[in-house]
Parts: structure tokens; C-alpha cells; sequence
């Protein structure tokens, strides 16, 4: 039997990475040793010509690299809920004071993708990786010994939000380079980090606060933080050469009508998702009468989910449907889930609906890097152009929970019309997506994409 492509690649294990592409004679080769980053123009690697590992031992350790930095980014983020309740009952602080620091470490997270992205392209995606990875370990550190309400938001608000956005976007860049035939898959089990962390920090801080106090939780937190970013530091190595000339914006990508669109509906799908994350806690509390203990419990079964759910959807993206398939149909399940939404009256409902939001959210998450890497023709972009949709969804995770919270007041606390608000929302978002992937195949619907 003839040694298959992954079978060379685990034999030569000492040998550099490198792609088979190189730039045309007399043209800007992109191995350059300069270390600035100007605005003259790259010949592109045109994604039919890419030709990566797509599997074997180094492919997968990026993957695994991805898996943890997904796991501190996303999974810490999604911690803050422990976080304000913690805030509010011990600081008398209004509920609404305290969501901003949530809100600004997203935004935050959101908005810097677009330099670290282009970071990455650059040739400096471990070191980006490794500044980012300090600056979030240190601000979950100088929270812990935080008393005040501006040291909070300057700790985990902006520190740490800037490093989590920072560490993120190079690594989902190189792990996307190792691969073509196999993307989408290896991109949804990197993504299952998201999941994995999303337990493992609200579990460590929620339930060590009332054994070793709450300092000493998030110690254990940042500690644990320290392990997993240290691990990922080792593991990544970038495999396409370095693309520092060029543009720190992309302009040309919005001369595109399947990434403007795809963009548009990134920025309302993000809009109204952290809605969900944001106020189901309160929702249990408030409308079903859980005590504060059971609604941390429902956030953990719906970031739960997200484990079986984002590699069955991976699998199902890369092998029979398409990633911006299986994207634009769980999209619709996930407006479908806000509508649900508001017919959740009883306790045991409540359980139902985050299980099955959970399973929504993770479907729609797994495959959104890949969908945009299908847009993405030349691979060495995908760390810009990917960053570029992210810093474009921060305005909408900023503007998004408050805008439901607002919603909520004026309709005297009741969730109605905010329920609404989000599954009509979000419908819009699968729509657009939608017409994205029909502006780059035509009404071709068998096209894997």
C-alpha cells in the first residue's frame, strides 16, 4: 500500500514546514526578513493551489494549540455571569453598572482581532499569541486583589479583554493554514474549547468562592489560565511564511459582495446571541423563580452542550453539507430558539430550552470561522479578513445586551418583546448569510460551501 500524505508527514518530523507555493521570480517575495509591515501589493496563493498538511501529528497539535486558546478566550468570557452576581450582592452595585465591564471585555475581545489578526499574517503569531496570553493571565491576577468598582473594570474589563482578543485571532490563523479538504472539522474541535472553558472557569470560581473566598477563587482561575496559555504558547507553530507586506486593513475584501454580506450578518447574529447569555440568568431568577445557585447551573448546561454539538456539525460541514450550509441552518435554529423563548413558563422548561439553545448557539459557532475560510481565497488573509468581521461584530456585542436591557425596562420587565426582538434579529442574520452564499455560487444549491 502506497505511504499516504499524512504517513510522510509523521516521518519527517524534524524537517521545517514550509508550503510549496513560493512567489513568482522578479515579484515581493513574502519570506522577507523585514519586520515592518508596508502597503506594497502580494501576489495571492489562490486557495485551488494551497496545498497544506491537511492532517498528521503537527496539523493536529495546532489544533489542539486552537482548542486551548478557544478554552481561555470564549470560556473565560463566558465566566462574568459567576462574576456579577458576586459583584452585585457584595458591592450593592446596579446591575447595569456591572454588565459594562462584561460588555467592554467582549467588545474588547471583538475589537482588537483585526491588529492581532494581521499580527499573525505578518509572521508574528507566537509572539502575539504570548503578549496576549500575559496581558489576560495578569488582569485575571490583578482582579483577585481588586476593591474597587474602576480597578474591576480596568483589571477584567480592559486588560483582560484585550489580552483574550489578542491571543485569539493568531492562533484560529495558523490552525486554518494547516489545513484544506479537513477544515471545517478541525476547526470545530478547536472550537469545542470554547466549551470546555466555559465550564472549567465559571465551576472553579463558582464553587471555590464559598470554600477559599472569592480572592482566592479567581487566583485559582488565573493559575489554571497560566497552565492552559503556557501549553498553547508551546504547541504553536505557524506553517505558511510570513506576509508582511500589504495593507493593515483589507480594503479589497468589501469589494466583494459574499464578505460584505457574510459581514453584515456576522454583525446581526452577534447583536442579539450574548442577549441569550447575558439574561438567562436573570430570566430564571426574575420570571421562574430559580435562586442564583440553579441559574449558574442552567449557563453550565448550556455551555455543556457545546461539546458533542460543535464536531458533529464540524463533521457534517467538511464531509456532506458545506460549512456556510450547515452555518445558515443553524442560524435559523437559533432564531427559532429565541421564539421558543417565550413560551418558557416552568422550571423544567427552563432546563429544556437551555439545553437546546446550548446545542443552537455551539451549531452556529462551530462553523463560523469555517464558513468565512471558504470565502477566503488566499490563506494568507484569513488572519485580516477574518479580524476585520470580528472588530465589526464588537460594536454589535457592545451595543447588543444593552440594547435588549433597554428593551426589557421599557416593557416594565417583562421579556417579550426582547425575545422577539432577538429571534426576528437573527432571522435576519440567516437571511443575509443566506444571500452570501448565493452571491458566491449562484442558486447552485448542491455546491458544497
Amino acid at each position: 500500500m502506497a505511504p499516504s500524505k499524512d504517513d510522510d508527514v509523521e516521518k519527517r518530523p524534524s524537517a521545517p514546514l514550509a508550503p510549496v507555493l513560493v512567489a513568482p521570480p522578479g515579484r515581493h517575495s513574502n519570506t522577507t526578513t523585514s519586520t515592518a509591515v508596508d502597503d506594497t501589493p502580494v501576489p495571492p496563493i489562490v486557495d485551488d493551489d494551497f496545498n497544506p498538511p491537511d492532517g498528521g501529528w503537527h496539523a493536529w497539535l495546532q489544533v489542539l494549540a486552537a482548542h486551548l486558546i478557544n478554552a481561555m478566550t470564549w470560556g473565560y468570557a463566558a465566566t462574568f455571569g459567576v462574576y456579577q452576581l458576586h459583584y452585585v450582592d457584595t458591592m450593592a452595585l446596579p446591575s447595569a453598572q456591572v454588565s459594562w465591564i462584561g460588555s467592554v471585555q467582549i467588545f474588547l475581545t471583538f475589537a482588537i482581532c483585526a491588529v492581532s489578526g494581521r499580527l499573525a499574517d505578518a509572521g508574528y503569531a507566537r509572539e502575539t499569541v504570548a503578549a496576549g496570553c500575559f496581558l489576560a493571565v495578569q488582569g485575571t491576577f490583578m482582579t483577585s486583589i481588586a476593591t474597587e468598582y474602576w480597578q474591576i473594570f480596568l483589571a477584567q474589563g480592559v486588560c483582560t479583554g484585550l489580552g483574550l482578543g489578542i491571543a485569539f485571532m493568531p492562533a484560529l490563523s495558523v490552525t486554518s493554514s494547516y489545513f484544506k479538504r479537513n477544515r471545517s472539522f478541525a476547526l470545530a474541535v478547536a472550537a469545542v474549547g470554547t466549551s470546555v472553558g466555559s465550564l472549567m472557569f465559571p465551576s472553579t470560581v463558582q464553587y471555590l468562592t464559598p470554600q477559599i473566598g472569592f480572592p482566592w477563587a479567581v487566583r485559582c482561575a488565573a493559575f489554571v489560565a497560566l497552565v492552559v496559555c503556557a501549553a498553547a504558547c508551546m504547541l504553536l507553530k505557524p506553517y505558511l511564511p510570513a506576509r508582511k507586506a500589504g495593507p493593515w486593513v483589507e480594503w479589497e475584501a468589501f469589494r466583494e459582495l459574499p464578505y460584505v454580506l457574510f459581514a453584515l450578518g456576522s454583525f446581526l447574529n452577534f447583536y442579539a446571541m450574548y442577549f441569550g447569555f447575558f439574561y438567562i440568568n436573570s430570566y430564571a431568577r426574575n420570571i421562574i423563580g430559580f435562586s442564583s445557585i440553579d441559574s449558574v447551573t442552567l449557563l453550565l448546561i448550556t455551555n455543556a452542550l457545546g461539546i458533542p454539538t460543535r464536531p458533529v456539525v464540524g463533521y457534517l460541514a467538511n464531509n456532506h453539507l458545506g460549512p456556510i450550509n450547515v452555518f445558515v441552518c443553524s442560524t435559523v435554529f437559533l432564531s427559532t430558539m429565541f421564539y421558543s423563548w417565550i413560551s418558557v413558563t416552568t422550571r423544567t422548561g427552563m432546563y429544556i430550552f437551555c439545553a437546546f439553545f446550548g446545542v443552537a448557539v455551539s451549531a452556529n459557532q462551530g462553523t463560523f470561522v469555517a464558513s468565512l475560510a471558504s470565502l477566503t481565497r488566499d490563506p494568507r488573509k484569513m488572519g485580516i479578513r477574518f479580524g476585520m468581521v470580528e472588530t465589526l461584530c464588537s460594536f454589535a456585542t457592545l451595543a447588543g445586551p444593552p440594547t435588549a436591557g433597554a428593551i426589557i425596562d421599557h416593557s416594565g420587565g417583562e421579556y417579550f418583546w426582547a425575545q422577539a426582538w432577538a429571534g426576528t434579529v437573527v432571522a435576519a442574520a440567516a437571511l443575509t448569510f443566506a444571500a452570501s452564499r448565493v452571491a458566491a455560487t449562484g442558486w447552485k444549491w448542491t455546491i458544497k460551501i
